[in-house]
């Protein structure tokens, strides 16, 4: 069986930009450093997606080692579907309207 294709819903490439913005306020370094473990571990959720634990509404959610965000998505036949890049301390579940 061959790798899923990943589907990124336009609101969590907004949050990954928005917060790798933020953390260049700072220092640039810190931005390419976050951004990095986002791309490490939308690597990991393709090679492995039923590792993480479940999550919310049918949801999985992989956590970021060094920032407080989470990457929550959700495997069908198909693919695996991004819904969120979710800071800690946002309310659970905001992004459960989203569809892909």
């Amino acid at each position: 069986m061959g790798q899923k294709a990943l589907d990124v819903h336009p609101e969590a490439v907004a949050e990954i930009r928005a917060a790798r913005l933020r953390y260049a306020e700072y220092s640039a370094e810190t931005a390419e450093r976050f951004f990095s473990e986002v791309e490490e571990g939308l690597e990991r959720i393709l090679q492995l997606p039923e590792t993480w634990p479940s999550y919310l509404d049918g949801t999985r959610r992989f956590l970021l080692r060094r920032f407080p965000f989470s990457i929550v998505y959700r495997v069908t036949d198909e693919t695996i579907g991004v819904y969120a890049l979710a800071h800690a301390k946002r309310r659970p579940g905001y992004w459960k309207s989203r569809r892909l």
